[in-house]
């Protein structure tokens, strides 16, 4: 019996590959993470000195990878290893957080990857909650540098920001960085052999 359901996993781990390899084109790549606002890792002011416009509100966090439960993709587990590092340039004009108001937004992400540098707009969508003073926002963000080996894409972000350091929540962001390579540098055989293992484990978790 234990053959027979290694065999099944096996079968299902091809079966999911497949699937990867027909819904998602080779010259593509996905990354989802979160950030964290984390004093040992303060803002990289030259990289806000880049920034398109001017900022005043500087801030440095770490990188994790979060966890997704695999039949709903609900974050179960958060990452507390750190995955790298970025710095974010803001410029606030009320300090009060009116929903609506757009702010101008840079970033760099540093990832195992390389270095991935965003500029574009978040949309503040609310000032009170769950309480007053936390102020949650949409990023939509153009990458403008990218590593050796990419084009070019968007990062779009579900955004926390805590400006009068309440108590319980911390300031931070899950991002989606999506990336199109140039069609001259192929994937490697280390990306090829992720992929499989995280095609197995998703069998597994389906077969449990």
């Amino acid at each position: 019996m234990a053959r027979m359901q290694a065999g099944a996993v096996a079968v299902l781990a091809v079966l999911a590959v497949m699937s990867v390899a027909s819904e998602a084109r080779a010259d593509e790549a996905v990354y989802q993470f979160r950030t964290e606002e984390d004093p040992s890792t303060p803002p990289d002011m030259a990289v806000c000195a880049g920034a398109p416009f001017a900022a005043n509100v500087f801030l440095g966090a770490s990188v994790y990878v979060p966890i997704h439960r695999p039949w709903d993709g609900k974050v179960i587990y958060d990452g507390r290893k750190r995955a790298g590092t970025a710095t974010a340039c803001v410029r606030i004009t009320d300090p009060s957080f009116p929903p609506g108001q757009q702010v101008p937004f840079y970033a760099r992400f540093n990832l195992p990857d390389g270095s991935f540098t965003a500029s574009g707009t978040c949309t503040l969508v609310s000032n009170d909650v769950p309480e007053a003073g936390l102020v949650l926002a949409g990023c939509a963000l153009s990458l403008v540098q990218v590593p050796r080996g990419f084009v070019g894409g968007t990062v779009s972000s579900t955004s926390v920001f805590n400006p009068r350091r309440l108590p319980g929540y911390s300031t931070g962001s899950h991002y989606t960085l999506y990336v199109y390579r140039d069609s001259r540098h192929r994937r490697d055989a280390r990306e090829e052999w992720e992929e499989w293992e995280a095609a197995q484990v998703a069998a597994r978790a389906e077969a449990e």
